[in-house]
């Protein structure tokens, strides 16, 4: 045994020392491993002008696999789809550049500060418009270097290519790309950023306007097109387009969205028709009248401000669809059918600009109603149209019933032939609107498909598009959109298809009729002369600088121009049924003799004085006071559209994507 123990001994005595690091110089450094130069297995990087890279990479991935699964290759990996095909493959190359950066002589060399300067320069805008923060890993003080360092251009063979093909292919300098529309809901203040940046990138044919505020002080913001934004021009007609009236209907307001850019990249493009549309007509789109309801709606959360009178909690359907203060916009502006329906058995009884009553301003005025009001009458329009959802559906005045219960029952104007022509110019321009009418009729009592008037469908008091009438020279019809108040994103790119065309050709119908000037013998025009039309009971008058625009359908109609202190001139005039613009008839007038009988004119001109009335208790300063307390009122926050895919891989939120952060 002793023996036994003495071998043991000896053979630890004579081992090698274990490594001890708490010992020093019991441990001597390990032999590493240098990196090299390895194949780039990167398959949205396999063309760049090298094939050899290294790890760790300049961000510190260890392997390709790191660098695989991060956030920074996945947004290089979409950032073409992303940015509309803009930048690429300049930002891609660029990511790479940093992700595989070129490895010689197993050495890593630093991409060229000056290429990525000029990307940035190119493309910040890009990025900025789908409102994402230029990615960290593309900072060019911070992980690019300079020519004297050493540097490599990652771009290098890519500006031979683009050279030899704008020799191959000459590019017009009118044409510009394409503006990627990103078929997705937007909050108010995307909205807003949106038309600005709309307005931005076609300043020559657009502008955007406030009307005013809403309740809670979100700016109620207009986009113009026209090649003279800002400045109504001799018998350039003028249309509008309002949506979101009930802030639950969200549908329209983004197909407005839309809409506006979709004029402006097409007008870059250099697509006649619309160049042609834009140069002829001024065109003014309100997207949201009613923000402070979106805004609820679109959040899914409810306030107690939101309670019907009784003070029952809306249902998730409801929620959002009158204005902060409880207020129906559609119901809210001045009942001018019942006063029509008084009068209509008196002899000479008018159906046009009808005085707002003074009982008016003592009710409850939304400061949306009020400032869509104000808007209605200083602009001269001729067409408009509102968009709703309910229904699939085009509606036209009257609104109010005549039934002396107020059932629903048709309840013409004057200009019926006219709405009806305006509803079917939308109706069969829709891709699902007319072959839907034809198949369900009114078969379907929840959601049906059909032109109807108004009052026939739902008789109601206070509507805007009868105001539109009664009051101004606008008419309006209502259009619905579909049953569905919130379809899902993937079909808001398929309900633009269905409604494209129909808005356009809806744009042009401001061109039917006819238009032209009414002058005296000097050769000046005559503001507030007004336009009859025989048979129809509804006049229109003359803007500031005597031009006109009357709305008609095709046929034979004498036309009437008279003015208070003047002689009246008559015509009459043939218009074809495929008549592509409106006819010119002009009117020269001359100074009627003192002693003359002026007849009907001095009456129905003197009623223009109280029509001139507007706001006698001058609300305008309340409802300014109001939105100014509210103006500061912080919006809720709202995450992009494309955040939801980024953390959807795990892992810490990339947080670096966002412009706020």
């Amino acid at each position: 045994m002793l023996l036994v123990l003495l071998q043991m001994l000896v053979l630890v005595c004579g081992a090698q020392p274990r490594c001890d690091p708490q010992i020093r110089g019991m441990c001597k450094p390990g032999v590493e491993e240098k990196p090299k130069c390895t194949d780039i297995l990167l398959s949205y990087c396999d063309d760049m002008p090298y094939t050899s890279t290294m790890f760790p990479n300049i961000l510190g991935h260890t392997t390709h696999k790191d660098a695989e699964t991060g956030v920074e290759y996945l947004l290089i990996s979409v950032v073409e789809s992303l940015l509309g095909g803009q930048c690429n493959p300049e930002i891609r190359m660029l990511g790479c550049s940093v992700l595989a950066p070129r490895c010689e002589g197993n050495k890593v060399l630093r991409p060229c500060r000056s290429s990525c300067e000029a990307v940035h320069k190119k493309c910040s805008h890009a990025f900025e418009r789908i409102k994402m923060a230029w990615p960290y890993f593309l900072d060019c003080d911070r992980f690019f270097v300079s020519e004297q360092e050493g540097c490599y251009d990652p771009l290098d063979g890519l500006k031979d290519q683009e050279d030899e093909a704008a020799q191959a292919m000459e590019v017009p300098e009118l044409e510009q790309a394409a503006e990627p529309i990103q078929f997705t809901y937007n909050s108010n203040s995307q909205m807003i950023g949106i038309l600005k940046k709309t307005e931005d990138r076609c300043s020559e044919i657009s502008r955007t306007y406030s009307i005013g505020r809403s309740t809670e002080g979100r700016e109620l913001l207009v986009i113009e097109f026209s090649n003279s934004p800002g400045e109504h021009q001799l018998l350039k007609p003028e249309m509008k387009f309002i949506g979101n009236m009930h802030g639950n209907e969200a549908l329209g307001g983004q197909l407005l969205i839309y809409l506006a850019q979709y004029l402006c990249s097409e007008y870059l493009q250099g697509n006649d028709h619309i160049q042609t549309l834009i140069n002829n007509t001024r065109i003014h789109i309100l997207p949201s009248m009613n923000p402070d309801g979106y805004e609820v709606a679109t959040s899914g959360v409810g306030d107690s401000n939101y309670s019907d009178e009784e003070g029952n909690r809306y249902n998730s359907r409801n929620v959002g669809r009158n204005n902060a203060e409880n207020i129906d916009l559609n119901r809210n502006f001045p009942d001018l059918t019942t006063i029509i329906y008084r009068r209509r058995r008196q002899k000479g009884f008018r159906t046009d600009h009808v005085p707002i009553p003074n009982n008016y301003w003592f009710g409850k005025v939304a400061p949306e109603t009020y400032a869509v009001m104000k808007w209605i009458r200083s602009i001269p329009f001729v067409l408009s149209a509102s968009f709703h959802v309910g229904n699939l559906m085009v509606s036209y005045p009257y609104d109010l019933s005549k039934h002396p219960r107020g059932e629903n029952m048709f309840s013409p104007t004057p200009d019926d032939k006219v709405f009806k022509l305006l509803a079917r110019t939308y109706a069969d321009s829709h891709k699902k609107m007319s072959k839907e009418i034809s198949q369900s009729g009114s078969s379907n009592a929840d959601c049906q498909s059909t032109v109807l008037n108004g009052a026939q469908w739902s008789s109601i008091a206070g509507g805007m598009q009868d105001f539109n009438y009664l009051h101004t020279n606008c008419f309006e019809v209502t259009v619905g959109l579909g049953c569905d108040k919130f379809p899902p994103e993937e079909e808001l790119f398929l309900s633009w298809q269905d409604n494209q065309e129909a808005l356009i050709t809806f744009i042009e119908a401001a061109h039917r009729g006819i238009k032209g000037m009414v002058k005296d013998e000097e050769g000046k025009g005559i503001k507030g002369a007004r336009i009859s039309v025989r048979g129809i009971r509804h006049d229109i008058t003359t803007a500031e600088n005597g031009d006109y625009w009357r709305l008609l359908t095709p046929g034979i109609h004498i036309v009437t121009a008279s003015a208070s202190g003047y002689t009246r001139a008559t015509k009459k005039v043939h218009l074809p049924a495929l008549m592509p613009t409106a006819g010119r008839v002009d009117f020269v007038l001359q100074k009627a003799p003192p002693d003359s009988d002026l007849q009907e004119g001095e009456n129905i001109f003197s009623s223009m004085s109280t029509y001139e009335r507007f706001d006698p208790y001058k609300q305008y300063t309340q409802y300014t006071m109001m939105a100014d307390l509210n103006q500061q009122r912080e919006e809720r926050a709202e995450k992009p559209w494309w955040w939801n895919y980024f953390v959807s891989i795990g892992g810490p939120a990339p947080t670096w994507l966002l412009k706020r952060h």
